[in-house]
């Protein structure tokens, strides 16, 4: 019984520290987590422990390891921590695709300089946003997510546009009405934001039915547990 009371009051502590860190409340925990903050308090005080696919959810929610929260000794790299330093690897990130550009703008104007190479900066951009893209799916960023498959798809138009004119421009040909491809982004960009409603709701429903059934388990087991008590005391 000693061992997990202190096993309890170790998960206490490092569920207070991590919630703090991400700045909730203990009402709004309960609210991302599908639980009643009654629930939350017990577990901070040590009185209770979560089940196991409620730690994974909170160390997914904090940016941690499930060994962090039901750890001991003293919680390492935060939250704030680790969402810092994978702010620093985004940017180096970028950083190289734009170090890239820049040394093959170089390259390029050095063996043909009169030619107009500008728009590989242009392209660099729609790198830059792919690369943001596969970081923030990795990290389950969405709004961030959100954000650079707008850039990529206005940026992605505007390539199109940019070499479709230099194309016509060298080998000659009628104008044609560019402007006509930034129509095709429209479509595009409706179904990202249709996409994002669509996948919100989704999560929020598989949150709150996997919020019903482990109510409904731990009122089956406690009901386990009153059946077992009652035949016990009888016998």
């Amino acid at each position: 019984m000693e061992n997990n009371t202190e096993i309890s009051k170790n998960i206490a502590k490092n569920l207070i520290f991590y919630r703090k860190e991400a700045g909730l409340t203990q009402a709004e925990l309960a609210e991302k987590i599908n639980y009643s903050d009654k629930s939350v308090s017990k577990w901070e005080s040590g009185n209770g422990v979560p089940d196991v696919y409620t730690l994974m959810q909170m160390a997914e929610l904090y940016g941690v390891t499930l060994n962090d929260l039901v750890g001991e000794g003293t919680p390492v790299l935060p939250t704030k921590e680790r969402r810092g330093l994978r702010g620093w690897i985004m940017l180096l990130a970028s950083g190289i695709v734009w170090l890239v550009a820049t040394c093959l703008y170089v390259l390029v104007r050095f063996f043909k300089p009169d030619a107009d190479w500008w728009f590989i900066f242009l392209y660099a951009i729609a790198v830059n946003a792919i690369v943001i893209i596969v970081f923030a799916c990795v990290w389950k960023y969405r709004a961030l997510n959100f954000f650079a498959v707008s850039a990529l798809i206005w940026t992605g138009m505007l390539c199109l546009h940019i070499t479709l004119k230099l194309l016509f421009q060298r080998f000659g040909g009628d104008e044609r009405p560019l402007w006509l491809l930034y129509i095709l982004g429209v479509p595009l960009q409706i179904l990202e934001i249709m996409w994002g409603f669509f996948r919100s709701r989704l999560r929020k429903k598989k949150q709150a039915s996997k919020g019903k059934d482990k109510e409904k388990s731990a009122e089956n087991a406690a009901e386990n547990i009153e059946k077992t008590d009652d035949k016990e005391a009888t016998e």
